[in-house]
């Protein structure tokens, strides 16, 4: 997603208010973790939902070493962290997809416990380990388990 934005600092919190499509495209949860760059610099982190919008909240430090003060418009380019569903092996996305407890929870965890179940399942040597892992797994999502 590119789009245009200020900077805006309220209270003590300094945060970039995003474009209102967000809920749109990547659907209506309490939080996404995104990707992407702020003012061509760098930038991950997990956006909130304040009334009506989503916002991505800016560190203090993040800020300071970027150059980046309150008030500035910037152009950003974000997207959502991988790994998502939609980027998996089909015999992953499937059977994540098909327990709808399961796919929340995927999407809801930080990418970290995401790709650490995906690494575990892809190291299976044998069709049979992988797909036990698979099973395994969707079982850990369905019980809100971050981790093995």
């Amino acid at each position: 997603m590119h789009f245009t934005a200020q900077i805006i600092r309220q209270g003590s919190r300094t945060f970039l208010v995003l474009p209102k499509e967000v809920a749109d495209r990547w659907g209506e949860k309490p939080h996404h973790y995104v990707a992407g760059t702020i003012h061509a610099r760098p930038i991950r982190g997990r956006t909130e939902v304040q009334g009506e919008q989503y916002i991505l909240p800016l560190g203090a430090t993040w800020l300071r070493d970027n150059d980046i003060q309150a008030g500035m418009n910037v152009e950003c380019v974000l997207s959502l962290e991988s790994p998502v569903i939609e980027e998996l092996a089909h015999d992953i996305a499937s059977a994540i997809e098909a327990e709808p407890q399961a796919k929340a929870f995927f999407e809801e965890i930080a990418p970290f416990y995401r790709k650490n179940y995906l690494r575990w399942i892809e190291d299976a040597k044998r069709p049979e380990t992988r797909a036990k892992r698979i099973a395994e797994v969707v079982q850990l999502l369905k019980e809100r388990r971050r981790q093995r």
